[in-house]
């Protein structure tokens, strides 16, 4: 895989596990009585923690896996599934318990403060998206790709916290039928990626064979 193609695959996959759009509602909810620029100094807070947090797991990662004796293919059939179930919740279009669970939701709408938590970690950097950078990480053949990773955590984050940004004086220009739209089609991508990451861990245990694209 080529480094644009890496790039792609990168960003899209993580912009849509992190899913700030479907996040709006939430963000709003636990926030009805701070003013526009205390939400956007929570949303500013919440996407650095959430960058760090990805940073942090997706170089830390191989480390971690040496400690505990884990292969990168078990843990690509374990974050496809993990990823798979986001998904299938996306096509439901409804927010998944993996990224945050109801209780965490309620007790954020209870906080003064909710920008650590629930927003940053579970609801930005929640299982779903540190599997994928874990993943992803792996998936990188050199120093360009791991460089451009960071990017793609960075871009995806200061598009998180635009998206907050816009909806910090309320969520009008936010349609239902578009956002169930949006959220499904983006379930669908999320589910074919779970796929490939599926595919390329029976690949490397020699489960399947190698299938050359250009015969296809």
């Amino acid at each position: 895989m080529d480094s644009s193609e890496f790039t792609l695959l990168a960003f899209t996959s993580l912009f849509v596990i992190v899913d700030p759009i479907a996040v709006v509602p939430a963000f709003l909810a636990m926030t009805p009585r701070d003013t526009p620029e205390q939400r956007l100094r929570m949303a500013r807070i919440a996407c650095l923690v959430a960058g760090a947090v990805l940073l942090g797991f997706a170089f830390s990662g191989g480390l971690l896996f040496k400690l505990l004796g884990i292969t990168l293919p078990a843990f690509q059939i374990a974050g496809s599934i993990v990823l798979l179930l986001i998904a299938l919740d996306m096509l439901r279009a409804r927010r998944s318990t993996v990224q945050e669970t109801s209780e965490e939701t309620d007790a954020g709408t209870a906080k003064e403060d909710i920008a650590i938590t629930p927003l940053a970690v579970p609801m930005l950097a929640g299982p779903g998206a540190i599997s994928n950078v874990i993943l992803l990480h792996g998936k990188a053949s050199g120093i360009e790709q791991q460089i451009l990773l960071a990017s793609c955590i960075i871009a995806v984050c200061a598009a998180s916290y635009f998206v907050f940004a816009l909806s910090s004086h309320g969520a009008k220009w936010l349609s239902p039928i578009i956002l169930r739209l949006t959220t499904r089609l983006m379930g669908l991508l999320l589910a074919a990626v779970a796929m490939q990451f599926l595919v390329n861990a029976l690949r490397a245990l020699g489960l399947i064979p190698q299938i050359d694209p250009a015969s296809l």
